[in-house]
Parts: C-alpha cells; structure tokens; sequence
C-alpha cells in the first residue's frame, strides 16, 4: 500500500512565530515595496545556515529575524502575513492555526500595540472565514524586554481573549529563554490566566529540564514551547507528562538551531512513548526552510512513525489545541477518514471541496 500524505493528513499548528511564518518570496516582495535591503542569506544563501549554541550563534539568527520583520511596516503587510500562513497550512492539512504575535514589533507605523493586534485579529477572523481552518492568535512576550512590558501585553489579550477564531486564545513568552528572569514574568501569566487564557512560553529547547522545572513552577503553563529536553530528566519528564502540559515539539527548529545535530536525534520517540502530549510545529519556516508537513515527514523517515502513530501525533495536535469543539470533533473525523483511505487523497479532495465551495 502507498504510503499517505502527511500533507493531507488533518492536524492542528500550535507553535508558528509571526514573522518567522512569511514566505521567502512574500519577504522578498515586502523588502522591495519598503526599500529594505535583505541580508544575503536571505537571499541568495537561503535556507540559512543558523546554530544558537553561544551567543554568537543566537545573535545571527536574531539579526536575520529582525531584518525579515523591518520589512513588515503596514496593515497591508500584517493582512498579508496572515493570510499566507493560513493558506499555506490548509495546503498542509491544518484545520486549525494557532499564530504566535508580539504586537509591540510592528505598533510603531501602525499607531500602537491595540492597533497592530486588531488588524491581526481581523485578518484571523476574515480567513478563517474564507478557508477551510480556524485562526487563533497566541500573544508573546518578549524575555528580551522588560516584565513590565510583558504585563501590558497580557492585559491587551485579556481585552481580547476568547475561544472563536480571530480571538486571542492564549499567552506566551518567546525568544532566547537564556535571557532574563523566568519568575519576574510571573504576574504577566497571573493576569493571563485570570482571563482565561491559556499559557505556553517557550521552555526547554536551548536550556534543560531545571528550566523547564522553573517556567512550570513559576509561570503554571498549558503548554510549552518546546520542552524536548524534559527527555534529559526522567523526573521533569514525567512531571510533565502527569501535569498534562503540552509540548509544541519543533524539530527543524531543534536541527537547525544546533540543540540536535540530526533529525534522527530530536526524542520524538522518547517523548511519544513517556505518554506526553506533542503538537508538532514549524516554529519560523523563514529561517529554517521546512514547513508543517515537513515535520511529520520528519515523524515518518528519520524516527520510522507508522501511519497510525502519524494519526495519533496528529490527534494529540488537536487535544494540545484551543481549537472549538466543532473544529476537534471535524478533524478527529477526517483524520480516521485519512487513516482508513488508502493514500488520503479523499481527505484532500475533502479540504478542496470545502475550499471552492463545491
């Protein structure tokens, strides 16, 4: 029997960073239309060649970063983002996105923080309404800035919190977790949770389980960006796994940036037989060259996943997700569906109906 597509198979992705989820083309594009001129790895050198080992490493692949997001200036551009990455992940068998914004990186031309997460938002709201998949958005600090920033941030999702798409769904906190202090974050993810927000700041990807075992003391996450080195602890590990904390587990990302040397090394395994929760993600496609499906084709050739347990990933993707009930039950359905068919291709057939309207 032919192997199914991981690209049709029905999945939910949790952990895509704003800026880090354009097309090279788009970014090339936005570059053009403001007159940024692109660093030549992301241009003639791209995918670029990244580690955050030391902070030399880390500096470079922030420095690309920061140059790709000075291209996205206007409402226009923001629209655009979030657009594409919709429309990228129904081509990847996503019913539902969760899109990762720190609303401060683009508030300057766009008149202030409140603006710049509203036209997210609306944007989330119009193509979820236009594409087959639901878009909700995640609201992420930075450990760059200071807490106080953070606590602003988590009062504005509060403002906006909800459980539809075009609603903030959640609060995280994002960059370089070898930076700041985890616990000063604490009242940030206090107001969250008050509002009834779910939390899911990155943890355990470049620092090991005695962080993970502080950002779960202090910060009382959902989920966790990452958390692969849990494997490092049996104890981190299986607190985690009996706290039923989500791990958003991004293997390109964990290649790329140097925490693993291969895709075989990245525990998927380890974690998927420890019983924990894994949505598998992108993380900045940008920056690393590989996109949703890759990551379960990853799942597939380098650690040998079985279709069923490439299903079962995919499920434990929608139980990890703040997708509605309406929007689970759907893709727990075309998920047997895609199991039970011989190659997927209905299930894709399914996505395109729906998609055109047929």
């Amino acid at each position: 029997m032919p192997e199914r597509s991981v690209a049709t198979l029905p999945k939910a992705h949790l952990h895509l960073h704003f800026t880090g989820s354009l097309r090279i083309d788009s970014l090339r594009d936005l570059a053009d239309k403001h007159h940024v001129r692109l660093p030549e790895a992301l241009l003639a050198d791209w995918p670029p060649t990244l580690s955050a080992r030391d902070e030399r490493g880390w500096f470079r692949f922030q420095r690309l970063y920061d140059a790709a997001r000075a291209c996205v200036k206007d409402e226009s551009d923001l629209r655009r983002l979030v657009r594409e990455a919709a429309e990228d992940d129904v081509a990847e068998g996503s019913r539902w996105l969760e899109i990762q914004v720190d609303p401060t990186s683009y508030a300057a031309g766009l008149g202030g923080i409140t603006p710049a997460l509203e036209i997210v938002l609306d944007e989330a709201k119009a193509a979820s309404a236009d594409l087959p998949i639901g878009v909700g958005v995640i609201v992420a600090a930075s450990r760059l800035k200071h807490p106080m920033d953070a606590r602003a941030l988590a009062r504005l999702a509060a403002k906006h919190a909800g459980d539809q798409p075009g609603d903030v769904v959640g609060f995280g906190l994002s960059n370089d977790e070898r930076r700041g202090v985890t616990t000063d974050f604490a009242p940030a993810f206090r107001i969250a949770h008050k509002a009834g927000l779910a939390r899911m700041p990155h943890s355990g990807e470049l620092l090991g389980p005695d962080a993970i075992t502080e950002t779960v003391a202090s910060l009382e996450p959902t989920r966790l960006g990452h958390g692969v080195r849990s494997v490092e602890s049996h104890s981190v590990l299986n607190r985690v796994v009996d706290s039923g904390i989500a791990l958003e587990v991004c293997p390109g990302s964990n290649v790329a940036l140097g925490v693993y040397t291969a895709p075989a090394d990245v525990p998927l395994r380890t974690l998927v037989d420890a019983g924990a929760t894994i949505a598998l993600g992108a993380d900045d496609p940008l920056l690393f060259g590989n996109r949703l499906a890759d990551q379960y084709r990853s799942a597939r050739e380098d650690h040998d996943f079985t279709d069923q347990e490439l299903a079962a990933l995919a499920r434990s993707s929608i139980d990890a997700s703040l997708a509605p009930e309406d929007v689970r039950k759907a893709a727990y359905a075309d998920i047997d569906a895609w199991l039970a068919s011989a190659s997927g291709d209905q299930v894709q057939r399914d996505v395109d109906d729906a998609d055109t309207g047929a």
